[in-house]
């Protein structure tokens, strides 16, 4: 996932050990001891767990992603943003969980030189800038079409969507350059000073204090930050939502098939929480190794299982999303229904007043005018 992939492999070696490095016999122990051993004992399980949520995440992404280029009414602003979460995450599942299966299995020594280090740091970082960056733009996005329907009318628009993207992943591509700046290619040596063969690993090479500072400062600005704006802004809206009875009053005594906002609302909550909670293990790994001065075994065994753990949901966070949206959208339902079966005509997008009484459709769409752009957005979005 991040540097800490590498940290982890020989967290348990003692500074106070160093004189015992004149007593190995080969190359291989030696390594042992820097290292640790060259594949972890959890290697074939968590290789079945990746293929898993790998089949299911690059399945689920890429019909996403063929659903809103296929479907004119899939293509608004918000799914634009989609689009986009849905592309980040095929980026990490099938560049960076390759990777990280095969240092599963074979720590040491890293086979891709100094370019390849800073490509691995530079790329784990702004995927996961840009998934949170993502996602709390949408956020705000569904914020203002619920609390501020006649603004975002006017300015949510598909080229400003897109333009908004492209400003987050440069932005995203700028805040991951500190961290890869100080990574690099470590070398071990024997003691009469020649290079250990294969003792190559891609890692950090600078001050530990730097990278601590820069963790603890990523993870407060790339997770604390945003998480508190985007819980704020639900709040906002599950309020306004359960203030504007008028108009869903009306909309139930005419039997107007719309899907309530209060649903809506719950089904944007069930996202945050979702991606709240696998991004969690995440960070709680980066901050863990950042906060500790001192290592001992206990601390070891504990970092080394909240870094699987945080594996795990890094990588289902990539998966879970189009799970979400074909449990809980209706209309993404379909559409994928209609790029996996063509042959069947599941894509049939229903006017919510065709089964009234043409006297009935004039009154609701009368007084559902002023709101209709804020239920298009979430409708059109999932």
């Amino acid at each position: 996932m991040d540097c800490t992939t590498n940290i982890s492999q020989y967290v348990h070696r003692m500074e106070e050990s160093e004189p015992l490095r004149n007593y190995f016999n080969s190359t291989e122990e030696y390594l042992l001891f820097l290292y640790g051993p060259k594949h972890s004992h959890l290697s074939l399980p968590m290789t079945w767990i990746y293929a898993l949520i790998f089949i299911v995440g690059v399945s689920g992404n890429l019909l996403v992603c063929l659903v809103i280029v296929k479907h004119r009414n899939m293509k608004t602003p918000t799914n634009c943003y989609i689009f986009s979460l849905a592309i980040s995450d095929l980026l990490v599942l099938l560049f960076g969980m390759p990777l990280e299966v095969y240092e599963m299995w074979s720590n040491y020594p890293f086979l891709f030189g100094l370019v390849g280090c800073y490509f691995k740091t530079a790329f784990f970082e702004t995927v996961c800038f840009a998934s949170i960056l993502i996602i709390t733009m949408v956020s705000i996005e569904r914020y203002m079409a619920v609390l501020h329907p006649f603004q975002a009318r006017l300015k949510n628009t598909q080229p400003r969507a897109l333009r908004i993207i492209l400003i987050l992943w440069l932005l995203s591509i700028l805040f991951s350059l500190p961290n890869t700046s100080i990574h690099g290619i470590e070398l071990q040596y024997f003691p009469n000073h020649t290079e250990v063969p294969g003792s190559a690993i891609c890692t950090v090479v600078k001050s530990k204090w730097i990278y601590n500072w820069i963790i603890q400062l990523t993870s407060l600005l790339f997770y604390v930050l945003p998480m508190s704006i985007i819980s704020v802004l639900y709040c906002l809206m599950g309020l306004k939502l359960r203030r504007d009875r008028s108009l869903e009053v009306k909309e139930m005594r005419m039997n107007i098939k719309l899907s309530s906002r209060k649903s809506i609302t719950k089904m944007l909550f069930v996202l945050v929480i979702v991606f709240g909670v696998c991004w969690a293990p995440f960070h709680t790994d980066r901050l863990f190794y950042s906060f500790v001065a001192t290592w001992t075994e206990p601390l070891a065994n504990i970092f080394n299982l909240i870094h699987v753990v945080s594996g795990v949901s890094f990588y289902l966070s990539s998966a879970v999303n189009p799970i979400i949206y074909n449990v809980l959208s209706r209309r993404f339902r379909m559409a994928f229904l209609s790029v996996i079966f063509p042959q069947c005509k599941y894509w049939h997008p229903r006017h919510p007043t065709s089964h009234l009484t043409s006297q009935q459709s004039i009154f609701i769409l009368e007084e559902h005018n002023k709101a209709r752009y804020a239920e298009d957005m979430h409708q059109s979005s999932f």
